[in-house]
């Protein structure tokens, strides 16, 4: 029997991760078809809490007691999750899986050029000129003015926008403070703004299919945050981050079985320079990180 590296394993986690997350959305995306929006998110988000609640009490990580600060920071982390849920789903409601999944592939991009902006991290010229590069794919898998261009296309964008403030809320965090305690918080946070809404919409009956459908996001949440945690622990960062974009093969493969969609080429292509960016991004801030205090960035809190 061949052992596997940490290296391997934490590949393994990350790919598992990233697949759970998008079978999440292909859950998600089919239950939205008989049911409106609020009601399915809030039915997967009081799901979520509770088994979220479960594993903070059983690791103990639950707290109370915490800096101003934090908290602060925590509110705003979870209000940009919110934000974050409703542009994403509603995006995910109206356009290919695949399209929004390769449009949500420039994080990496969006999330460096806000720590740089903002939080005064180091950038260089190599890493602002991938991020430009990569925000041309991004027009060229939206096309604005094109055929395919509405609204959503913009929802999904802000959608991006809300996981950047949201990760950059994440970096000003005490590493004291418990991860767990944190997604729980904001997963509360979404449960309480889709049950608001919720009650202006006129809720629809789900079949036994649709009552799976909802569980199964759940569950796929769940496991998708164990696995992409436990593998960044287990491998190297440099090694793990690139098999992120695993979810975007996923999800090219359930939107052409399951939703009979496929993007054009012109997407495809704008796909393909996302992530190709996104990992240079990415390996080359390892790389700056590992070359010594002089030219890294500010490490995460």
């Amino acid at each position: 029997m061949v052992k596997l590296s940490d290296n391997m394993r934490g590949a393994l986690m990350m790919m598992g991760a990233m697949t759970a997350f998008t079978l999440n959305d292909a859950a998600m995306k089919a239950v939205g078809e008989v049911a409106p929006l609020f009601q399915v998110l809030f039915l997967r988000g009081v799901i979520t809490s509770i088994l979220l609640l479960a594993l903070t009490i059983y690791l103990r990580q639950l707290r109370g007691r915490l800096p101003q600060r934090e908290w602060g920071l925590i509110a705003l982390r979870s209000l940009a999750e919110v934000g974050a849920a409703w542009f994403f789903l509603t995006a995910l409601f109206n356009l290919p899986i695949a399209n929004v999944s390769a449009i949500l592939q420039s994080l990496p991009l969006t999330v460096t050029l806000a720590g740089a902006l903002f939080l005064g991290e180091n950038v260089g010229w190599r890493r602002f000129v991938a991020i430009l590069i990569g925000f041309v794919g991004v027009l060229m898998i939206i096309q604005p003015g094109g055929d395919e261009f509405t609204i959503h296309s913009v929802y999904a964008l802000a959608s991006v926008a809300c996981v950047t403030v949201r990760d950059l809320a994440a970096r000003r965090m005490n590493a004291a403070v418990p991860s767990v305690f944190i997604s729980m918080v904001a997963a509360m946070s979404v449960t309480a703004f889709a049950g608001a809404g919720a009650v202006f919409v006129e809720w629809q009956p789900l079949d036994s299919s649709g009552i799976l459908l909802v569980v199964a996001s759940a569950t796929f949440v769940i496991f998708g945050y164990i696995f992409s945690v436990s593998s960044m622990r287990v491998g190297e960062i440099g090694f793990v981050t690139p098999f992120r974009y695993t979810s975007l093969l996923v999800a090219l493969i359930l939107g052409a079985v399951i939703f009979g969609t496929f993007p054009d080429a012109l997407t495809l292509l704008g796909a393909a320079i996302v992530v190709a960016t996104g990992i240079f991004t990415l390996l080359r801030e390892l790389r700056l990180r590992q070359a010594g205090p002089s030219v890294t960035p500010p490490t995460r809190p």
